[in-house]
């Protein structure tokens, strides 16, 4: 496949070409203004200043996200509980969705630690490690998240996210790890934090989600800078490959990503059945409710299909496989900028400060 000489890889056990004297000067400009601004927006989850993990919130009278955000409430299993039920069931939904990202966060730090292995290019090593290390961040401060909202309880990966992390994680091939983590998986973080951002009720959590989304605003620009170098040059079975594989992928997330069955753990301390519950949900949730969810510009799968679009990946042969459940030519209209951009930021500028103060502290130290 033609690539771009920025993406040039080797295999991860060929150590001899990464020591190779003239790779050093092979270097691309293409990843300077993405390296030279992580300053910008660093942060560190160990420090009250950036965010307080001991801000208080009761889970027990308190829902984390509105009970209307979760994929249960007004269908027939909302009739099966009372309110302290409803109350438990909103927040397990929580905790199940909040441990998928934490092992997400994980899946892009190994993805990001391979590409390391992998790249030829200097910058794009350069720029994988420094992703690996804010992916690290991301870690650290979701599982801090899980033990204070729910004493370190983190429950285990979803089937279809740990299929596709797995997946990702392991293949050598580039173009597979760039679009399906840096586009799409990254694409999925950026619409659910954005709407984490706008509707969840505890304030750690909406502080939480801004700060990791400063750092994953840039991680979705190395996807677009990938395609933009890479896709044009693709012809004929090349690019019907990767626009197959992309449309894959989203449908494997559109339909499994969050359906009762991915979730089947937490529903027996209700008494529920998590096939009756997957039958109640499609009986009230139909296709026709999901195109409806994605006219909202945070929806998820909304910020998938504009990724893909935007980076040219979805052509006439898969244009319809999309239209189906969003407007396209609206979609091409709005522009190059992408859900959470002003979350993100926001978020920078407070960080700018938040680092300046500090910049003047340690000045005064050293003095």
């Amino acid at each position: 496949m033609p690539t771009d000489p920025a993406y040039r890889a080797a295999d991860p056990d060929d150590f001899p070409a990464m020591i190779e004297p003239g790779r050093y000067a092979r270097r691309s400009s293409d990843f300077e203004e993405i390296i030279a601004r992580t300053e910008e927006h660093f942060w560190n989850p160990e420090d009250a200043d950036y965010v307080d993990f001991a801000t208080p919130f009761t889970t027990d009278e308190e829902t984390i996200v509105p009970a209307w955000f979760v994929l249960e409430s007004n269908t027939a299993v909302w009739d099966r509980l009372d309110e302290g039920q409803r109350i438990r069931l909103t927040n397990e939904s929580a905790r199940w969705s909040l441990s998928n990202i934490l092992h997400g966060e994980q899946g892009a730090l190994s993805l990001s630690a391979s590409l390391c292995d992998i790249f030829l290019d200097p910058g794009a090593q350069e720029y994988a490690a420094n992703q690996a290390r804010e992916e690290a961040r991301h870690v650290h401060a979701f599982t801090k998240y899980v033990y204070a909202r729910f004493g370190g309880a983190v429950l285990p990966v979803g089937d279809t996210v740990g299929r596709l992390l797995g997946e990702l994680v392991a293949t050598p091939v580039v173009y597979r790890k760039i679009i399906g983590m840096q586009m799409l998986v990254e694409g999925v973080a950026m619409g659910a934090f954005t709407t984490l951002y706008k509707i969840a009720q505890d304030p750690l959590l909406r502080r939480v989600c801004q700060l990791v989304m400063t750092d994953e605003a840039f991680h979705h620009k190395f996807g677009k800078i990938w395609a933009h170098a890479t896709i044009p040059q693709l012809e004929g079975a090349e690019r019907d490959a990767v626009e197959d594989w992309a449309l894959e992928c989203f449908n494997t997330l559109l339909f499994n990503l969050v359906n009762p069955e991915q979730k089947r753990l937490i529903y027996p301390q209700f008494g529920l059945d998590w096939q009756w519950v997957r039958d109640a949900v499609l009986e009230a949730r139909t296709d026709a409710h999901r195109r409806a969810l994605m006219q909202r510009s945070s929806n998820v799968f909304r910020t998938l299909i504009k990724t893909l679009l935007k980076a040219g990946i979805v052509t006439e042969r898969t244009r319809a496989a999309y239209a189906v459940w969003v407007d396209l030519d609206e979609l091409a209209a709005e522009g190059d900028r992408m859900v959470g951009d002003e979350v993100a930021e926001e978020g920078i500028r407070s960080l700018k400060a938040i680092n300046a103060g500090k910049r003047k502290v340690v000045r005064r130290l050293g003095a």
